[in-house]
């Protein structure tokens, strides 16, 4: 694979995923310590950008097949993404003169930098990446995507966590904005732009369509059920992921979380990484099995967990799991996309792994939450704490996955 390909996967792929950290993380940790309480307000924050995402990525995703290039949609796509991070700096109820109107302009303003982030990520970054990775290294490659969130977690938390820990909100998005207007620039110098052939005598339409299509399930089987099946798991992780450090801070009352996240994180990487170079020699289906199960294990135990030293060895068995099991899913996803349909393959692909679970996932969460009556005081304002409970109900999601994989299996075993 050329130095090029790995450069770009690398540094804009790094960059992306400070930005969904930044976001899917600390947007909520903004609104809930500075704006509102309501984890509501949360939830609904996620479920729309979810939609969103979906829904720019179906479209963009098209567009950038029809026009034949990625390079342009990439670099503009991070530098107005960039912008929009950059202006987060400037909300609070102060500016807004009330607190309602902005907490809303929060949930707006997500959603706009979701649409040019999707654009320029979950779109065109994501179709490059299945065009360029020759397919005997897509779980390699795979592996080291998928870690990017993780090593993205590690440097938001090691080198910007402290900004919001002294409530210096604003120079916390500045940095994550300078960071993606730098990503910008490096996809110009390192993305070479192949001209693919235009398609001219396909109508838009169906085009944008096509993932919808009876006939492409039909034909597609392996792609819909890998698609499943990283949705049912996607769900089981949104159900504690957005409230996750509220959990550790409100509920666990470990305030150095930097250093719990920042064991797991290293440690779960770097077992994926290992993991994933044996993947591809067993076989990415049979491997699917493993993983998701360690995964709902980790849950299991983390809800059991209440001490430093548990938590985080039941997070990284839980984070192990997680990280293996999407790199193997992943992987699978991209070996049944059908050949130029890359970027219209994206939006269906954010249906299931973002939109569904981000919309389920976070209600289900909120559900529990507000369901437990466990609140504190601070300020003489009461808060709502999430519970281990969402835990227990993520693990019994996140098995569910095994089904989609067993008929997947089946499948083949057919072929």
């Amino acid at each position: 694979m050329k130095k090029n390909i790995w450069l770009s996967i690398i540094t804009i792929g790094l960059a992306g995923q400070i930005a969904w950290t930044v976001e899917n993380m600390y947007f909520n940790v903004f609104l809930y310590n500075t704006i509102s309480q309501d984890p509501g307000y949360i939830a609904m924050m996620v479920a729309l950008s979810a939609i969103t995402a979906t829904f720019t990525t179906l479209f963009m995703g098209t567009v950038s097949d029809r026009v034949g290039r990625r390079k342009p949609f990439m670099t503009w796509g991070y530098v107005i993404w960039a912008l929009t991070v950059a202006a987060f700096a400037f909300v609070s109820p102060e500016s807004m003169k009330s607190i309602t109107v902005a907490a809303v302009a929060v949930v707006a303003l997500d959603c706009i930098m979701t649409f040019f982030g999707s654009t320029a990520n979950d779109a065109v970054f994501n179709a490059y990446v299945t065009e360029s990775v020759e397919e005997e290294k897509r779980t390699k490659v795979e592996s080291v995507v998928q870690i990017m969130p993780m090593a993205a977690m590690l440097l938001v938390f090691g080198v910007l966590d402290g900004f919001t820990q002294k409530g210096e909100w604003k120079t916390f998005f500045l940095i994550t904005a300078a960071i993606m207007m730098i990503a910008g620039i490096l996809s110009f110098l390192f993305v070479k732009d192949e001209r693919r052939e235009r398609k001219k005598d396909e109508k838009f339409l169906s085009n944008l369509i096509y993932g919808f299509l009876p006939s492409t399930i039909k034909e597609n089987k392996g792609l819909y059920l890998s698609l499943l099946a990283f949705g049912v798991n996607a769900i089981g992780m949104q159900v504690f992921y957005p409230y996750l450090i509220i959990y550790i801070q409100n509920y666990l009352g470990f305030d150095n979380y930097v250093i719990l996240l920042g064991v797991v994180l290293v440690v779960s990487s770097i077992l994926c990484v290992l993991i994933g170079k044996l993947i591809d020699k067993v076989g990415r289906i049979k491997s699917s099995f493993p993983s998701v199960v360690l995964m709902a294990i980790g849950m299991l135990l983390m809800f059991f967990s209440r001490s430093f030293i548990v938590t985080t060895i039941s997070g990284t068995i839980m984070m192990t799991g997680y990280l293996i099991s999407t790199s193997v899913l992943s992987s699978l996803v991209r070996d049944y996309t059908p050949k130029g349909k890359e970027g219209e393959i994206q939006g269906v692909r954010m249906i299931f792994q973002v939109m569904i679970p981000m919309i389920v996932g976070p209600y289900l969460g909120a559900a529990a939450i507000k369901n437990s009556n466990l609140t504190y005081t601070e300020l003489g304002v009461v808060k709502s704490v999430p519970t281990p409970l969402v835990f227990l109900i993520a693990s019994a999601i996140t098995i569910l996955s095994i089904i989609p994989l067993l008929l997947l299996k089946r499948s083949e075993a057919k072929r």
